[in-house]
Order: C-alpha cells, then structure tokens, then sequence
C-alpha cells in the first residue's frame, strides 16, 4: 500500500479505468466473435468496427492495435464469404 497521497489517489484512478477498460474489452471481443459467426450480416460487422473505433478513440486500445484489430476482422470474414 501507498504511503505517498498523491500515489494513493493514482491507485484510484488506476483501479476505475481498469474496470471500465475491462468491460469495453469484452464488448469488444463479443462483436467480433458476433461479427465472425455472421459473416453474411453486415450490422454485426459495421458494430464491431464500431466499437473498434471507439475503445481506440477512448485510449482503451492503441490505435495501430485497432487497425490491426479491424483488418484481421475484415480478412477472416472475406476467407468465410469465399
């Protein structure tokens, strides 16, 4: 445990955006599994980028992390339609 109080309150603000990165991180992984299993159904792919778009915009993921994300998604759903 902290001694120092500025210390103290980064371990709060720590802890808050742990929780709140961890939520949008499993969002994140439930609409591209969504989007991956309905390949033919282009609202589960446009919300997965969506909310690609936003954990970037938000610094939940970095923003080459979601390009990346994005690109992978969009590869594996051409192999599927093909």
């Amino acid at each position: 445990m902290a001694n120092i109080k500025s210390q103290i309150k980064r371990n709060r603000q720590n802890e808050k955006r742990r929780v709140r990165n961890k939520s949008v991180k499993s969002e994140l992984k439930t609409r591209t599994k969504s989007a991956l299993g309905n390949a033919n159904d282009e609202t589960a792919v446009a919300t997965a980028m969506k909310h690609i778009d936003k954990a970037a915009a938000n610094g939940v993921i970095h923003k080459n992390a979601a390009a990346r994300r994005k690109s992978r998604l969009m590869k594996a759903l051409t192999r599927k339609q093909a």
